[in-house]
C-alpha cells in the first residue's frame, strides 16, 4: 500500500528528516534549506527540462550540488540519429545559484561571457531560454521555448534514506507540457511546432554517497488525448511509495513497482538492444525499442558519473485506475541508467 501526501506542510521536521515520506500529485510539502540538517556540502538541486518532438530535442539543466556547479544544453537529431551537448562546471557554488525553493514560483539564470540559461515562470507559462556561443561548428545555438497547458497532476515524492536520517530525496516530474518555440542549431532555424511536448525534472535533496537510478519519461498523444508516464526507482527508502504514474489529459493514475529490463551483451549492459518494461501489478508492459545513446562518463577524483540516457519508441499497453487498456504506440520517450558517486 502506497501513501498518498494529502495535507500541504514543510518537507522536514524539527531533526531534519522527511516528515512524511510518500508520493502526491502536487507540490504540497514545501522544501526549505534551513531545515536541513547534513553538511550544505551535500545539498544538491537541480532543474532539468527536455523539449521533444519525433525529430528533434532539447535537455536543458542547472545544478547546484553545493561543491559542484553544472550547467549543460543538448540538441539532439533524432533522425540522424545524433546529439551535441555543452557543459560547463563551477567550484563550491554553495547555493549561489539561487535555485528557488518552489517548483511553482521563482526563476533560474545562468550567464556568463559565453553562456545564457534561463527558465522563468510568467503565471501559466514557463519560458527557457538558451544561447551558447561557438556551440557547435563554432556557431552559435540559440533557443527559445513556451511552454503551457501544464496538467492537473504531476509526480510529486518525498523520500528518505534509510542508511543516513540526514539525506532525502525530493523530487516533482512534470509530463506533456505543450511546447512551441525554435532552436538555431549550426546555422539552421529549426521551428517545434505540433507534437511538442515539454518534461520538467525538478529535484532538491542531499543523497548518499554511491548511487543507482533508472527513470523512463514519455509524453505524447494517444487515442486523442495528451498522454505521458513517468517510471523509475534505485536509491532511497521507496517503501512508502513509487515514483511511477501515467497521466491522461492531465490525471494521474498511480502504478506499483516498474522494472527495467535492460539486455546484456557479454556481461555488460546493452542499451542500444530491445529492452521491456513490466510492473507488478501488470499495468505497464511496454517494450522499447532504442534509436540512440547518450552516453557520458566522468571519472574524477571522488567524482564518478555513468550515465546512458537512452532515446527510443516504446510500445505495449498500459492499464488505467478504471481498468481501460491504452495501446501505445512508437510513442518516443527515454530510459536512462545512471551510476553516480558524488
Amino acid at each position: 500500500m502506497q501513501h498518498r501526501i494529502t495535507t500541504p506542510g514543510p518537507l522536514h521536521d524539527d531533526q531534519g528528516r522527511v516528515r512524511e515520506p510518500g508520493y502526491a500529485t502536487d507540490p504540497l510539502l514545501q522544501y526549505d534549506r534551513k531545515r536541513i540538517k547534513a553538511s550544505r556540502l551535500r545539498i544538491k538541486e537541480w532543474d532539468y527540462y527536455i523539449v521533444m518532438n519525433d525529430d528533434y530535442g532539447v535537455a536543458f539543466t542547472v545544478a547546484d550540488n553545493a561543491y559542484l556547479g553544472f550547467v549543460s544544453v543538448t540538441f539532439f537529431d533524432f533522425k540522424q540519429p545524433m546529439h551535441v551537448t555543452a557543459s560547463k562546471m563551477k567550484i563550491l557554488p554553495l547555493g549561489r545559484f539561487g535555485m528557488p525553493a518552489s517548483s511553482q514560483t521563482g526563476d533560474v539564470i545562468y550567464q556568463d561571457k559565453r553562456w545564457y540559461v534561463a527558465f522563468r515562470h510568467h503565471g501559466d507559462h514557463r519560458i527557457l531560454d538558451a544561447e551558447i556561443r561557438g556551440f557547435y561548428n563554432h556557431k552559435e545555438l540559440k533557443v527559445h521555448f513556451e511552454l503551457t497547458d501544464e496538467p492537473d497532476d504531476s509526480m510529486v515524492i518525498a523520500t528518505p534514506f534509510d542508511t543516513n536520517p540526514k539525506a532525502f530525496y525530493y523530487n516533482r516530474k512534470i509530463n506533456a507540457m505543450t511546447a512551441k518555440g525554435f532552436a538555431i542549431f549550426d546555422g539552421k532555424r529549426i521551428e517545434f511546432k505540433n507534437n511538442t511536448f515539454g518534461t520538467l525534472d525538478w529535484g532538491r535533496g542531499v543523497w548518499t554517497y554511491d548511487n543507482t537510478w533508472y527513470w523512463g519519461s514519455a509524453s505524447g498523444i494517444v487515442d486523442g488525448k495528451s498522454f505521458g508516464f513517468n517510471v523509475g526507482y534505485g536509491f532511497g527508502d521507496t517503501s512508502a511509495a513509487t515514483e511511477n504514474m501515467v497521466f491522461v489529459d492531465g490525471v494521474a493514475h498511480k502504478l506499483d513497482a516498474v522494472t527495467f529490463e535492460i539486455p546484456t551483451k557479454d556481461g555488460e549492459d546493452d542499451f542500444l538492444s530491445p529492452w521491456r518494461f513490466t510492473s507488478s501489478d501488470g499495468r505497464f508492459e511496454l517494450d522499447f525499442e532504442p534509436i540512440h545513446d547518450r552516453a557520458d562518463k566522468i571519472n574524477v577524483l571522488f567524482l564518478v558519473s555513468d550515465q546512458h540516457q537512452t532515446f527510443g519508441r516504446f510500445n505495449g499497453t498500459v492499464t488505467l485506475d478504471d481498468g481501460r487498456v491504452l495501446n501505445i504506440k512508437n510513442l518516443l520517450g527515454f530510459a536512462e541508467k545512471v551510476h553516480n558517486k558524488w
